[in-house]
């Protein structure tokens, strides 16, 4: 059974910065990539970034790109997203997800673990 803890979450006003936190546990993990999806209220679960366990290959949503950093641990066993220039149409509640392949990280079908999620909220 695999955990997915995420953290650091919180209140920020427009223009400010978040970093998220997302440590995992359980039995051996090896996960080929590692994701972080939000869903906002009364939308759809929408993909943020993703990243690739071998070879660290990362992937952004359009809406993130440039603002959003999504990075590991040495001892992969936490994966994090810096979020920068946070604006209003950020909040959602952030998930982070572990795949056991690269072929879909941009899409929730890809993931096989998630977390509970942690609230973000971006006032203007």
């Amino acid at each position: 059974q695999v955990q997915l803890v995420e953290s650091g979450g919180g209140l920020v006003q427009a223009g400010g910065s978040l970093r998220l936190s997302c440590a995992a546990s359980g039995r051996t993990f090896s996960p080929y990539g590692m994701g972080w999806f939000r869903r906002a209220p009364g939308k759809e679960r929408e993909f943020v970034a993703a990243i690739t366990w071998t070879g660290e290959s990362t992937y952004y949503a359009a809406s993130v790109e440039g603002r959003f950093t999504i990075s590991r641990d040495n001892a992969k066993t936490t994966v994090y997203l810096q979020m920068a220039s946070l604006q209003p149409e950020d909040t959602a509640v952030y998930h982070c997800a572990a795949a056991p392949g690269i072929q879909f990280l941009t899409t929730p079908r890809g993931y096989d673990y998630w977390g509970q999620g942690t609230q973000v909220t971006v006032s203007s």
